[in-house]
């Protein structure tokens, strides 16, 4: 199917995804404020700047679209158009994410990763975030 989109149309759409406060990453906020969690979101001071940040437990959960993180599932695609420059931009994005975690881990963070198609569809993804953060506190 053949772009019909003008470049002042396509660079508009394109201005409006958002980095931040996506659909996925306000259900796995949701769920976790449900389930007792408290936490901080894009921490300037820490690597990265983490999507949801646990200072005290020393743990970062990212919430990563398939599309722009590369997880290999049906929403993982590469665009027929400028094929060179989209797939530079994916390697680019995803040894980003690489050093990020492990900047992390130097520095003495557990890292976790959710998936945009794991929170549609993985029915154990808030059993594995418990399990990856322990218990919540109690006030």
């Amino acid at each position: 199917m053949a772009d019909t989109l003008t470049p002042a149309a396509r660079s508009a759409l394109m201005g409006r995804i958002r980095g931040r406060d996506t659909g996925p990453e306000l259900a796995v906020r949701r769920a976790l404020h449900v389930l007792g969690y408290r936490f901080r979101t894009h921490a300037r001071g820490v690597p990265g700047r983490p999507d949801i940040v646990f200072s005290k437990r020393r743990a970062a959960v990212f919430v990563h679209g398939c599309y722009w993180h590369r997880h290999g599932c049906s929403k993982t695609y590469t665009p027929k158009s400028r094929r060179g420059f989209w797939e530079k931009k994916f390697a680019a994005n995803v040894e980003r994410d690489g050093r990020v975690r492990e900047a992390l881990t130097r520095d003495g963070w557990r890292v976790f990763v959710a998936w945009e198609c794991e929170i549609e569809s993985d029915p154990t993804l808030v059993e594995r975030l418990t399990a990856f953060l322990g218990p919540p506190r109690m006030p």
